[in-house]
């Protein structure tokens, strides 16, 4: 058994997806921001192949901040996780079986992973399928969110604003490039249009388009990355807004804020994020007016709650320039870097780091303690 003091949380980071390196950077953040007198850490690093290789705190904690000089330890012990009993009623508690050493029991999983294979559903079924306790959103919530061109017709069918969008899988563009290219140019009625792999997040693969060579080159960079892309119209007078949601049955909003790019990519590119130092800068809270603030966080809100969320989300908007605010995508497991806007946006709301990762760990606990209420036997 653990100890009655600490919970041991398993950090699980890395995985198989364009945003591997990201996600190294948010788990060194959750780990610096554990409270160590009520958890005991434990690193799993996921390689890209797939692999569970155990990892040493203070190799990560010692690792360079920017995206390009991250990287596991590839020669660490593997590590599985072992099958364990279900007892009705009972929290879940899990084991890792760590290849040369000794069993190590789990309480909670932060699966602080971006993008496929980790933020879309898969290793939250895993975790489920094991009796886990994990923090974040569940697996349809977690597939939904992941998804841009389902979450899109969720959000629309529920009435909350999204900008006009198409959809295209890989086998369509195949056999109509031209058309595809017609139909995403009508689309923007001469205004910019952005394409995005519809399964990716940290602005990967995105890229802005103005011509029909643009528009084709985008699509095929999109392309890539995932067999389904979204294509959307370039909001005029674009602001980029962003609202985090902390909570299960009855979350709250943090403070809005706004990021205000300064980069030659000319939107809030990959390079932008973390990269370039001066690509693009943060204003928490920003500048709004009367009112505008309040609704943000109310759609904030019904968007978590209409995606199925559960723990955390951050909601990111455009506001036009007449003032229309639009909702562009829910991240499920958002970003914990030194430059994510989730832990900044709660820290101007008077929720620190500290704090905000402590009260995700307590969430998946009671997500657990609900669902170990659910009868299996009729």
């Amino acid at each position: 058994m653990t100890s009655a003091k600490r919970l041991r949380v398993a950090v699980l980071f890395g995985g198989r997806s364009a945003e591997h390196e990201i996600s190294i950077l948010s788990a060194r953040f959750v780990v610096e921001s554990l409270d160590r007198e009520r958890f005991d850490p434990i690193l799993i690093g996921i390689d890209k192949s797939g692999r569970w290789l155990a990892q040493d705190e203070t190799a990560l904690l010692e690792q360079a901040r920017d995206p390009r000089l991250v990287r596991l330890n590839e020669a660490a012990p593997q590590v599985r996780l072992a099958e364990t009993a279900i007892v009705a009623g009972a929290l879940p508690h899990g084991v890792l079986e760590v290849a040369g050493g000794s069993p190590l029991d789990v309480d909670v999983v932060f699966p602080v992973l971006h993008g496929p294979m980790g933020e879309d559903g898969t290793v939250q079924g895993l975790l489920s399928l094991a009796n886990l306790a994990y923090v974040g959103s569940g697996v349809l919530g977690s597939a939904v969110g992941m998804d841009k061109d389902v979450m899109k017709r969720l959000l629309r069918e529920a009435g909350l604003p999204i900008v006009p969008f198409l959809s295209v899988g890989a086998a369509r563009f195949a056999r109509a490039r031209g058309q595809v290219v017609a139909e995403a140019l009508a689309l923007g009625a001469g205004g910019p249009l952005f394409v995005k792999p519809a399964n990716l997040g940290s602005s990967v693969g995105v890229s802005r388009a103005t011509s029909g060579p643009q528009v084709e080159a985008a699509i095929d960079l999109a392309f890539s990355f995932d067999q389904k892309i979204v294509i959307e119209i370039g909001v005029p007078g674009l602001r980029e807004l962003e609202c985090a949601v902390l909570g299960n049955d009855e979350p709250i909003a943090s403070r809005v804020g706004e990021i205000v790019v300064d980069h030659p990519d000319g939107f809030y590119s990959y390079a932008a994020k973390y990269v370039d130092e001066k690509g693009a800068t943060t204003v928490i809270p920003a500048r709004l007016a009367t009112g505008e603030e309040a609704e943000i966080q109310r759609l904030a809100i019904a968007t978590f709650r209409t995606l199925e969320c559960a723990g955390l989300a951050r909601v990111d908007f455009f506001r036009g320039e007449d003032g229309a605010i639009f909702i562009n995508e829910v991240n499920t497991m958002p970003g914990f870097t030194a430059v994510s806007m989730y832990p900044k946006l709660f820290e101007a709301s008077g929720i620190s780091g500290r704090e905000l990762v402590s009260r995700l760990v307590d969430l998946a606990l009671e997500q657990a303690r609900e669902r170990a209420k659910l009868r299996t036997s009729y």
